[in-house]
């Protein structure tokens, strides 16, 4: 019986711990090099490609514009990086 608690509890933890990494978000800054609206997804000048999460304000996609600067909290979610949440600014 005790082995029996101890997978349950083993199998309680490895989903927890699932769960808290699939939804970690990372935070990233940087130039804006190109836009693309009708895919929701903008490129950095590093190269990193990040699609802007369903539910966002349409006023606040407005503000993604090439040459400004943004932070952005994203998640991985099926292979892509999904941004939750960003503020535009520009350059100094």
């Amino acid at each position: 019986m005790r082995k029996l608690w101890a997978l349950a509890l083993a199998m309680v933890l490895l989903v927890g711990i699932g769960a808290a990494m699939a939804s970690e978000q990372v935070k990233v800054t940087g130039k804006i090099k190109a836009v693309m609206a009708t895919e929701r997804m903008f490129t950095l000048e590093d190269g990193t490609q990040l699609w802007v999460a369903e539910g966002l304000e349409a006023e606040k996609l407005q503000k993604l514009q090439e040459g400004k600067v943004v932070k952005a909290s994203y998640e991985e979610r099926e292979g892509k990086k999904v941004v939750v949440d960003f503020e535009v600014s520009e350059p100094e």
